[in-house]
């Protein structure tokens, strides 16, 4: 049953003010995608993302130089053609999937608080909409007090860390600071389990039982695993309880890492390279999914579901299937939900959030 959360201060009204609900704002971010499949708005996502130095810490000098002689001339038309063959109704699937999150949370939270203003906003490390455009609106809006959930289940200093960094270098240039939580992830919370698990039954019921389980995250360079990223071993966890929860002995699955970039030694084993291992070893039937994602995009919906899937056949596999991501599913709405509500609850039963505002704010 819902509990509706109670004003957190009087609402009497004061001079100068009108009398509102208590007022909070929950952020879901997540990555960012190009705002069309073209090699012109490719090469601007590529140009921001890449020029990040979580992601890339290649020395600053010499990355420019390559990346602007060599990555950015080349790279955008080939990328252009894979988010092509994902776009869907005029859009990235990740803004759709985002937008489509955002609206049901937004639905849940309006029935759960039924006497406060909670605002739920999609915001995007790089590209639109942007970290500094939710902030922005925020602020516009009067609202004070604000949760960031980056939509990343594991974290990592090139995911999460970047989404972090966004939020505050649009706090550093603010004289009036927002009242900020960031939820950094959550990569053993019970919910998302449960949830990636049903996801499997729910899959193999259609589509029955495969030789393997393949759990494939998106890979970071081992280096920034040396230095102390701790992104792989809260995927092995991940992957880990997800297999408990399916009742899966060590034979009938596996844990892999995708979507490398540059000629680095990232993070082992490689999903292709697996799946070429498989084939050759006469898996016949494969199933691939990537808690890594609470949305699909082009590394599932292109790299994992089409070119992994191009590997495994040619290697001498039979049948692949790749399982969405979580995407809108209700269990990932509760788990959505279950993340942010303490926060919003801690916010209003504290007494600091205002349930009146200054007239003269937009």
């Amino acid at each position: 049953m819902p509990v509706s959360a109670k004003p957190a201060v009087s609402t009497s009204a004061l001079p100068g003010t009108t009398v509102s609900k208590p007022r909070l704002a929950v952020v879901l971010m997540n990555l960012g995608t190009p705002d069309a499949p073209t090699p012109a708005a490719v090469r601007k996502f590529l140009k921001q993302f890449l020029s990040d130095q979580r992601v890339i810490e290649i020395p600053r000098l010499l990355w420019a130089i390559i990346l602007n002689l060599f990555v950015l001339p080349f790279r955008p038309r080939r990328v252009a053609k894979a988010y092509a063959s994902i776009w869907q109704d005029g859009d990235s699937p990740m803004r759709l999937i985002l937008q489509r999150q955002v609206d049901l949370l937004q639905t849940r939270l309006q029935q759960r608080y039924t006497h406060a203003d909670i605002r739920v906003l999609p915001a995007m490390s790089y590209g639109t909409p942007s970290t500094a455009g939710a902030l922005d609106q925020i602020k516009h809006d009067g609202i004070e007090h604000v949760i960031v959930l980056p939509l990343y289940p594991q974290y990592s200093a090139t995911s999460t860390g970047a989404a972090i960094d966004a939020v505050n270098q649009w706090t550093s240039r603010q004289r009036n600071m927002l009242s900020i939580c960031m939820i950094k992830d959550y990569y053993q919370h019970s919910l998302l389990i449960k949830a990636l698990a049903q996801s499997v039954r729910d899959y193999q019921q259609q589509h029955g039982q495969p030789d393997k389980l393949l759990m494939s995250f998106h890979g970071i360079p081992q280096p920034y695993a040396d230095k102390g990223d701790p992104y792989p071993e809260r995927c092995h966890a991940t992957a880990r309880l997800v297999a408990q929860a399916l009742g899966l002995q060590d034979e009938q699955w596996a844990i892999s890492f995708q979507s490398r970039f540059g000629k680095q030694e990232w993070v082992k084993p490689y999903t292709s390279d697996l799946l070429q291992q498989w084939a050759a070893q006469g898996v016949q039937h494969v199933q691939v999914m990537s808690p890594a994602f609470s949305a699909d995009c082009l590394e599932t919906l292109e790299e994992l579901s089409l070119e992994n899937q191009h590997i495994f056949l040619a290697a001498g596999g039979k049948v692949y299937n790749y399982i969405p991501a979580l995407n809108d599913q209700p269990l990932h709405l509760d788990l959505i939900e279950a993340l942010t509500t303490p926060f919003i609850d801690g916010f209003l039963s504290s007494g600091i959030v205002a349930a009146t505002q200054p007239s003269n704010l937009a």
